[in-house]
């Protein structure tokens, strides 16, 4: 059975991370396409506080994601090697029952009941895998909902000094066709953002 934490693991790429925090970030909504918010809905607002952030570069180098990544990569690595413990048992048994029986050193009965109990142990890792995925899979989400309500609890903070109109969201694939280097404020919120989370770490290592 080929192993299947690894692809797992990849799923978390920065593509799909970002993807995921786009999602939730527009509350549950696909992004918008140039058919339902063109560039001109963007331009009537310019000259109103408007400013923007890359999404790819705020998830790149926030350091709470890194720290989440690595946890639930430490986790989904300790999974990988229980069940894949539990595989190597199974298929050593496996092989045994198969030897026994081509040497005739057991029963039809009992290679009946052997043979059961492996289908049973099979059916039992197949749901286990399943299982796994699933668990996962949920711990995935709830760090990109971490994440999420992280930037968006600081941005609603960093807003009030700045009163900005708008802070538009940007990504490989926005709508944003051009924007002036001068409204890009993506460090300045990442600084800020990795300014935060390392005082809830210094915090926390106190406790």
């Amino acid at each position: 059975m080929k192993k299947f934490f690894p692809a797992i693991i990849s799923a978390v790429a920065l593509a799909a991370v970002v993807a995921l925090f786009l999602y939730m970030l527009l509350g549950g909504k696909s992004a918008p396409t140039r058919a339902s918010q063109p560039l001109a809905d963007v331009q009537t607002v310019a000259g109103e506080g408007v400013v923007y952030v890359n999404i790819d570069s705020l998830v790149r180098g926030y350091d709470m994601y890194f720290d989440l990544q690595k946890e639930f990569e430490a986790k989904a690595k300790k999974k990988d090697g229980d069940f894949t413990a539990r595989m190597k048992k199974f298929e050593s048994d496996a092989r045994d029952f198969q030897n026994k029986v081509e040497k005739g050193l057991v029963t039809r009965s009992q290679a009946q009941q052997l043979q059961d109990g492996l289908a049973k142990r099979e059916q039992e890792l197949l749901q286990l895998r399943q299982d796994l995925q699933g668990e996962l899979q949920e711990e995935e989400a709830v760090m990109m909902r971490q994440i999420q309500n992280n930037i968006q609890t600081y941005v609603n903070e960093y807003n009030q000094t700045k009163g900005y109109s708008l802070i538009l969201s940007t990504s490989g694939s926005s709508v944003v066709l051009y924007g002036s280097p001068a409204l890009n404020i993506t460090s300045e919120v990442l600084s800020g953002l990795n300014k935060a989370y390392a005082q809830v770490r210094v915090s926390s290592n106190l406790k």
